[in-house]
């Protein structure tokens, strides 16, 4: 967290302050503190209390019995709009940071706060089956691309009321993004049906939902089953499948297949069938997976690989924690920055589709997990 350039009293030593004819007040901050009690909030966790001070590049927050919360640094910048609006005495909620710094306060992001409540509202939305009248921003081949409180949402065009849904011959794909583009900038009224947090995204439906209707279609399935299916469109983070009329189930990024999917448009096209199998049926949404109905390439290593033996990889990945690196098809395990000191060492140490020797670090096959050490 970026410390302020101005000094903040310590929030442990003193709870008065003395004003300009000598009279001591209490500081409604420093005595929030000390009247602390219990645990305090833990990192993540949502807290609400009325603003006790502003200052120039700091809010204090009571969060009584605890003590006090303070947004300030790179949460106060991030947060500057949201801040302009409050006044001293306001109750406000805000996401814990860091439960406790050197100076003894909680530290606060109002900016994640309010994600975490969008979130929380768009969960809610679904539940309610709450219609929201939205602008088309733009469009691409499997479908509309929608906004919703700053979050981007995705509308499948297999989810288009049938005067949306562009009907062209022999499903051509350049022809029906022709047909999607003609829909931007229109407000359509539209349902959220999905949310996936991970990917910052929504996934909404144009469709009249009616819950007992889906309800009872829904009840033909359970977890486990395999079914045909039709891929009725095609996202960066996945793929929806038709099951029957009125009942689309989405399949992961991470459920395609064992092996690494960096497009899932380079596996499927819009029309095909597939099967898959159902993994998770929860809040009306039916998630399924198509890795599933495959062999497990992990089970051919349980009893044969362990710590600390050598193996041959080749390196199939970098993301923020490092290099994921491939044994087998399907079988990878990651190189963390820290064995080379930095994410640039590592890179320059680790190319992208060479092949190199590891020592294994942590094998889990059960739990998909492998560490591995590069070897000089």
């Amino acid at each position: 967290m970026i410390k302020e350039k101005e000094e903040i009293m310590p929030a442990r030593n003193a709870f008065s302050i003395a004003d300009a004819g000598g009279i001591v007040n209490e500081n409604p901050v420093l005595k929030s503190v000390v009247d602390r009690s219990g645990q305090r909030p833990k990192v993540d966790s949502l807290v609400e209390g009325p603003v006790i001070m502003i200052k120039k590049s700091s809010v204090f927050v009571d969060l009584s019995p605890y003590g006090t919360g303070i947004i300030y640094g790179r949460e106060f910048i991030n947060a500057k709009d949201i801040i302009k609006k409050i006044a001293l005495g306001d109750t406000i909620k805000a996401k814990v940071v860091e439960t406790e710094n050197e100076d003894g306060y909680t530290e606060l992001s109002l900016k994640e706060a309010k994600q975490a409540l969008i979130w929380s509202e768009a969960e809610k939305a679904i539940k309610a089956k709450t219609v929201f009248n939205l602008e088309i921003k733009d469009a691409n081949k499997g479908g509309l691309i929608l906004d919703w409180q700053g979050i981007q949402g995705f509308l499948p065009a297999s989810q288009l009321k049938a005067e949306h849904y562009p009907r062209v011959l022999d499903s051509d794909k350049d022809k029906i993004l022709k047909e999607l583009k003609k829909l931007v900038s229109e407000k359509i009224n539209v349902m959220i049906i999905s949310t996936l947090p991970k990917e910052g995204k929504l996934i909404f439906s144009e469709k009249d939902n009616n819950p007992e209707e889906k309800k009872e279609i829904l009840s033909k399935y359970s977890v486990g089953d395999e079914v045909e299916c039709i891929v009725a469109g095609i996202v960066d983070f996945g793929v929806f499948l038709k099951l029957e009329e009125g009942l689309e189930g989405l399949v992961h990024i991470s459920e395609l297949d064992w092996g690494l999917v960096e497009d899932p448009r380079a596996m499927f096209k819009v029309g095909e069938k597939v099967r898959a199998k159902v993994i998770e049926i929860k809040d009306g949404k039916i998630s399924l997976s198509i890795k599933a109905l495959k062999e497990n390439p992990w089970k051919e290593f349980e009893g044969k690989l362990k710590k600390g033996d050598i193996v041959g990889g080749v390196v199939i990945k970098y993301n923020k924690h490092g290099a994921l690196v491939s044994i087998k098809e399907g079988v990878a395990g990651l190189v963390h920055n820290s064995t080379f000191g930095s994410e640039i060492k590592l890179r320059e140490k680790l190319e992208l589709g060479k092949n190199y020797n590891f020592q294994i670090t942590l094998f889990e096959p059960r739990e998909h997990k492998m560490t591995l050490m590069h070897l000089e």
